[in-house]
């Protein structure tokens, strides 16, 4: 079973800590793999951390997750080779493809090495939800702000483009992100650039935004359209989901 139709969740949230383990997955994966149709068996989540080089501690994490969750996760790995012989078969089986946070500038250039981008793009209109967090969130869009390159927030805009806009990720817990983003909006570097506050996501059937989701009280979702050659921004209160179990 897969989604209706094209389906991403772009978010600045998904994980949490918890008492007995490291990781737990937080509403906004439970809200992706529900977008995803995945009724009356155990989800297939696909877990992607090309962003921090595969880091096999945090996959270790992940897995866990799952286990409490539910889930059945398979890791993708492309360090130091694909750990899969059919990558895009892999990709295809899956309910929902999670993308950890870390570099989107190494992530997408791994990607297109192992033609992974090519890959995703094919997943998603096959309605694989595809869903991520930080550079898993910025991947799917135009660009964002990124300290892929350093300490100082820089500009990335060679993304995949699945999604015609900017994306700032986030947007409250650092500050460097929103004038960075108003700043590239104003002249013109990004398109119209959707932004979450950390614990908040945003659907997107198609190229459509649908609706802002979050995991988390009291946060925002952002529009940020250039006008007249200045940023201007609007937030949205996001749809508080049901808590997650412990």
């Amino acid at each position: 079973m897969t989604a209706p139709e094209p389906t991403i969740v772009a978010t600045s949230g998904g994980h949490r800590a918890a008492a007995r383990t490291r990781v737990l997955f937080d509403a906004l994966v439970r809200h992706a793999v529900d977008l995803s149709g995945a009724h009356g068996r155990r989800p297939r989540i696909l877990y992607v951390g090309t962003a921090i080089g595969d880091a096999e501690h945090v996959t270790a994490r992940m897995s866990e997750a799952a286990r409490v969750a539910g889930f059945d996760l398979t890791p993708l790995h492309l360090f130091p080779m694909p750990n899969v012989e059919d990558v895009e078969g892999t990709v295809l089986d899956h309910d929902v493809v999670w993308v950890m946070g870390g570099s989107v500038a190494n992530l997408l250039a791994v990607w297109r090495v192992h033609g992974l981008d090519a890959v995703m793009r094919r997943a998603w209109r096959a309605g694989v939800v595809l869903a991520g967090v930080s550079a898993g969130s910025i991947c799917w869009f135009e660009g964002g702000a990124t300290d892929s390159y350093g300490p100082e927030l820089q500009p990335v805009t060679d993304a995949l483009g699945l999604l015609p806009y900017g994306n700032g990720v986030h947007y409250d817990s650092d500050p460097g992100r929103r004038p960075l983003i108003h700043r590239l909006v104003a002249d013109g570097t990004l398109p119209t650039a959707h932004c979450t506050d950390d614990g908040v996501g945003l659907v997107y059937r198609g190229t459509e935004l649908v609706e802002a989701v979050a995991e988390l009280p009291d946060k925002g979702a952002y529009v940020v359209r250039r006008e007249d050659g200045r940023a201007v921004e609007e937030r949205i209160t996001p749809r508080l989901l049901p808590a997650s179990g412990t």
